[in-house]
C-alpha cells in the first residue's frame, strides 16, 4: 500500500467542432477530458454534421452538456432513450455524446449517438433487483473514500476494489476525518492486507491535512470521481478541494450512520485543472458484473493458491492447501477469504438472473415480431378480398 503522508497547505488540439464543425483554434473541450484519440473516432459523426459533448450533469432524465466552450441543456433522441431503457444502460454524467447542437438559444441539444467509454462504474441497482445502475463513465481515477474510525471497514473496500478494477478506471483510497484521530496507523494496518500497492491518501478536509497529494491528482483533462458510503465527508472533500463550498454538506447522525446530501451527480471543472464528480453515498454495494476485478483485488489469495496441491482446490479442508495454511499461520486474515467467496456467489447469482432475464426480454422480443407480421399478413389478406 503506497501512502500519502498528510502535509497541511498554504499541447492543443485542433477544434473538436464542438459548436461548429470544422472550427478552428484551440478546443475549450480539451480541459474536460477530449483527447486526439477521441477525436479521430469521432470523425464519422462529425461528417454527419454532429458535434461532441460531454455530459456534466443529469437529474430525472434531463441532461446538462459542455459543447465546446458552453453547457447547454440536452434530450435524448427517442431511438436512443428507448436503446437505453432496454438495456438498462442509461446515459450519465461522464459520458461522451455525438449530438445535435441547439439550433436557438431557447432550444435543446439532441443527443444522437453514445460514444463509447473508456471506464464505467456500475452496481446492481438494488438487492432485489436485477438491473444495472451505470454511477459514472469516462473516469479515470476512482477515489474510494471512508472514514477513519467505525466507518473504516476492510471487507466494505474489497467491493469498492472489486467494482473498480472491473470499472476501466484507476482505483485509490482515501481515509478521510484523519483531524479526528490522533494516530492513523492502525487503520492503515488494518486495510494493509486489501490495498495491495494501491495509493491510500489519509486527509482532512475539514482542516486541509493531507490534501496537497489529492490536488495533485487533478490535472488538466483527467477526470476523478469520489464513491463511498454516506457521511465519510466526499461532498465536503470535494468543496476542499474546489475551494468553493459548491457541494452540499451535512453532519452525521448520532449512530456515526451518513445522510444523504449529495443526490444527482454533476461534474464540476476545478480551479487548477482536472475535474472531479461526487456520486451519492451507498448503505449497501452490490458490484454489477465485476469478475474482472477480483483477480486484481484478491491478488494474494490467487497467488496462494497456485502453491496448493491440488488444481482444483476448493480452501476447506483438502491437504496441501496453501491459502488455509496462510490462514492458520495467521498470514491471511480468514475473512478475506470469506468476502471473495460472499462476493463471487453473488455475482453467480446475478449472472443466472441475468441470463433468465434476458431469455425473457428475447421471447418478449419474437413475440411482437411474430404479432406485427401476422397483422400485416392479415391486412394483405384483408386488400386482397377486396
Amino acid at each position: 500500500m503506497k501512502t500519502m503522508a498528510p502535509s497541511s497547505e498554504g499541447g492543443q488540439l485542433g477544434s473538436s467542432g464542438a459548436e461548429e464543425v470544422g472550427s478552428a483554434g484551440p478546443d475549450p473541450l480539451i480541459a474536460w477530458g477530449w483527447t486526439p484519440e477521441r477525436a479521430l473516432a469521432f470523425t464519422p459523426h462529425a461528417a454527419a454534421g454532429l458535434g461532441p459533448g460531454r455530459v456534466v450533469g443529469e437529474s430525472t432524465g434531463r441532461y446538462r452538456v459542455q459543447i465546446g466552450a458552453r453547457e447547454v441543456p440536452a434530450h435524448l433522441a427517442g431511438r436512443l432513450r428507448r436503446e437505453a431503457d432496454g438495456s438498462g444502460d442509461r446515459l450519465v454524467v461522464g459520458d461522451w455524446v455525438a449530438l445535435r447542437p441547439p439550433a436557438g438559444p431557447e432550444d435543446e441539444a439532441v443527443v444522437r449517438v453514445l460514444l463509447p467509454r473508456t471506464s464505467r462504474i456500475a452496481r446492481q441497482a438494488g438487492s432485489e433487483l436485477l438491473a444495472q445502475r451505470v454511477l459514472a463513465a469516462n473516469v479515470d481515477l476512482l477515489l474510494i473514500v471512508q472514514a477513519l474510525g467505525r466507518d473504516t471497514n476492510p471487507r466494505r473496500l474489497e467491493r469498492y476494489l472489486a467494482l473498480a478494477w472491473s470499472s476501466g478506471a484507476e482505483p485509490a483510497v482515501v481515509l478521510n476525518k484523519a483531524d479526528l484521530h490522533a494516530d492513523a496507523g492502525p487503520y492503515l494496518e488494518a486495510l494493509r492486507s486489501v490495498t495491495m500497492g494501491v495509493t491510500c491518501h489519509v486527509v482532512s478536509a475539514t482542516s486541509g491535512l493531507g490534501l496537497a497529494g489529492l490536488r495533485a491528482e487533478l490535472r488538466p483533462g483527467r477526470t476523478l470521481a469520489l464513491i463511498g458510503s454516506s457521511g465519510v465527508g466526499k461532498s465536503t472533500l470535494v468543496n476542499a478541494l474546489l475551494g468553493t463550498d459548491r457541494q452540499a454538506t451535512a453532519a452525521v447522525r448520532d449512530d456515526d450512520r451518513g445522510r444523504h446530501t449529495t443526490v444527482s451527480r454533476e461534474l464540476i471543472a476545478a480551479p487548477g485543472g482536472g475535474l472531479l464528480l461526487d456520486t451519492p453515498g451507498m448503505r449497501a454495494l452490490a458490484p454489477w458484473a465485476a469478475e474482472a476485478g477480483l483477480g486484481a483485488t484478491f491478488a494474494d489469495i490467487d497467488t496462494l493458491a497456485a502453491a496448493c496441491r491440488f488444481n482444483d482446490c476448493r480452501h476447506l479442508d483438502e491437504p496441501g492447501c496453501a491459502v488455509v495454511a496462510a490462514i492458520e499461520a495467521g498470514a491471511l486474515p480468514p475473512g478475506r477469504l470469506a468476502n471473495r467467496r460472499k462476493i463471487e456467489r453473488e455475482l453467480a447469482a446475478q449472472a443466472r438472473r441475468n441470463d433468465a432475464h434476458q431469455r425473457e426480454v428475447e421471447r418478449r422480443r419474437w413475440k411482437t415480431i411474430e404479432r406485427g407480421l401476422r397483422a400485416r399478413e392479415q391486412a394483405r389478406q384483408r386488400a386482397v378480398d377486396r
